[in-house]
């Protein structure tokens, strides 16, 4: 496989061009204002690499436009570098990435910018494809927070470190959205039907659970991180098996504990299989009644806090997600998302995010409010080609093809 991104680099660069590129690197301080794209994404400079770090934390490092722009603009620019073997992503204080920064994205909305929130996604999700094609190895470290498109922008990559602060989880169904961000494509890919659990739910994973179901290539614990950093750091190479080797010297060997949903595998196969969310709740009702188990009740809860409308839309990309390539399921989350957007259907994302995250209420009013009432036609409008006048995501499938 190294032959291969050697290979490619090789000729990309042989293509452009590309003279060495000659700039110096360094983090900038983490006491700086934020309102600046170099500030929300610092950079530093190593040896043989370049670390990226996310620099938001009052926010959980939530994706902006700016953000997500220099992320790709960055990461180009280092692939198309000689000088630099491979790169590396972080986040600062207590998360990765919590997601994509929703309420500044429902006050565009608000303020009529809906061509502002299809540049987000679109950058967004041709980030998630560079992540998963790109010719130098890559390393995401997945501390704390790592929640909706901040999975997205490391999962696809080739390493991804969990750690005991890693958090887990695809809540976009309880704010109105879908997982987005490549999600459909790696949670279909899931184990079983792990992947509708955690879509429909909203249920979090821990750094031990992630590297049981594949998320996760390693772990490590937190206090360590300071001496894997180190290790990279010093690294004059661009092969992965070095990498993987500096990576796994410094990791642990972990189990899931008794605790863990993935002990309920079983029942989320019984349950999750069936064909329409309705199918699914009274599934679990069923097992509910005959079992006595509360663990099925609480499921219940968190299904029904979502919104029905997202729950079906969710469901469904998933199930599609199962037989499409990842730029396929962009491809598709795109036409998803800016359905979302345009409220045309519903304005359940902006109501779900208001009740979440802006009066704290937590009681939306999800329109339609009940799965009764969420129609075929509602749901089929998410996934219809965008039309004439809309053109669909561009992705560059014809020069990268994703190793994963």
């Amino acid at each position: 496989m190294m032959q291969r991104f050697k290979g490619l680099i090789k000729l990309k660069q042989a293509r452009n061009g590309l003279l060495s590129y000659q700039r110096n690197f360094s983090a900038l301080p983490y006491d700086a204002q934020y309102d600046d794209p170099q500030d929300q994404v610092l950079v530093e400079g190593r040896a043989k690499s370049r670390a990226a770090i996310l620099n938001r934390p009052a926010s959980r490092n939530a994706l902006t436009i700016p953000m997500v722009a220099r992320l790709k603009r960055l990461y180009e620019s280092w692939e198309e570098n000689h000088d630099i073997g491979f790169v590396l992503m972080k986040g600062s204080s207590k998360a990765f990435c919590s997601g994509s920064d929703v309420v500044s994205l429902c006050e565009l909305l608000n303020e009529g910018k809906m061509e502002e929130c299809k540049t987000y996604f679109q950058t967004l999700y041709k980030f998630v494809y560079l992540q998963a094609t790109y010719l130098k190895p890559n390393v995401a470290i997945l501390d704390g927070f790592t929640m909706g498109s901040g999975a997205g922008i490391a999962v696809p990559g080739m390493f991804r470190v969990a750690t005991n602060k890693t958090v887990f989880a695809h809540p976009e169904a309880q704010i109105g959205f879908h997982p987005d961000a490549g999600a459909s494509f790696y949670l279909s890919r899931l184990p079983g039907y792990l992947g509708e659990y955690l879509a429909l739910t909203g249920d979090k994973l821990n750094g031990v659970e992630m590297i049981a179901c594949g998320l996760a290539s390693h772990y490590a614990l937190h206090e360590r991180l300071d001496l894997i950093e180190e290790r990279l750091g010093k690294l004059i190479t661009d092969e992965a098996t070095v990498i993987e080797t500096s990576l796994a010297q410094y990791g642990d060997l972990v189990y899931p504990d008794k605790t863990s949903i993935l002990y309920m595998i079983e029942t989320i196969d019984k349950c999750f299989s069936h064909d329409t969310v309705e199918e699914i709740v009274d599934a679990l009702e069923n097992e509910a009644a005959n079992s006595y188990n509360e663990w099925c009740k609480n499921v219940i809860g968190k299904i029904k806090e979502a919104s029905p409308l997202s729950l079906k839309v969710t469901l469904h990309s998933i199930r599609e997600g199962r037989f499409q390539s990842l730029d396929q399921c962009l491809a598709r989350e795109y036409r998803m998302s800016l359905a979302g957007m345009s409220k045309r259907v519903s304005n359940d994302f902006c109501e779900g995010v208001r009740a979440r995250l802006v009066d704290k209420d937590f009681a939306p009013k999800w329109d339609p409010p009940s799965l009764e009432e969420v129609s075929k036609d509602m749901v089929d409008s998410y996934f219809s080609p965008l039309g004439e006048l809309e053109p669909e995501l561009e992705l560059p499938t014809a020069l990268r093809e994703p190793y994963i």
